[in-house]
């Protein structure tokens, strides 16, 4: 019982006005346009993490943290638990700046190749880090050539 317990909790949540993407994830803006849509009405910072299929399709959302105006705490030991639980094969992070500047701060950057690191060990590659504004701005990883591990080889043995 508590195993159906937990993976209850990473469950996608959905919220009024919104719902689960039907086809896979076609890039960035796509991960972006959810980001937005779960945390623009947030005034401190928030981190949540979509967790995907090997076809790019969204099992979950987890919310990672909450923060403060400027600044959340994100430990790849908390992204990879909720990934596990869903049976990822690959994860996005993202988080707002209620300031509506998505430049990624010193900070970020360090945890982004943080997690792309623990995802290398784990087998599950960290697909992008989007930072979202309320006025639907966004800041990929991905697209700007800074995710700074590339992904693991999934093969076997």
């Amino acid at each position: 019982m508590y195993v159906r317990e937990l993976h209850a909790r990473y469950r996608l949540r959905r919220l009024s006005g919104w719902s689960l993407p039907l086809g896979p994830l076609s890039g960035p803006q796509d991960a972006a346009r959810i980001f937005v849509t779960l945390l623009r009405d947030e005034v401190v910072e928030v981190g949540g993490l979509l967790c995907l299929s090997t076809r790019q399709h969204v099992l979950a959302y987890h919310e990672l943290s909450r923060g403060t105006v400027d600044g959340t705490i994100m430990h790849p030991r908390d992204i990879f638990k909720a990934a596990l639980l869903a049976n990822a094969s690959a994860v996005i992070l993202g988080h707002n700046h209620p300031s509506g500047d998505v430049t990624p701060s010193p900070d970020d950057l360090a945890i982004t190749g943080r997690i792309a690191a623990a995802g290398v060990l784990m087998g599950i590659e960290l697909a992008d880090h989007v930072i979202v504004s309320a006025d639907g701005k966004y800041w990929s990883f991905k697209e700007s050539g800074r995710l700074s591990i590339a992904p693991s080889s999934q093969g076997g043995l």
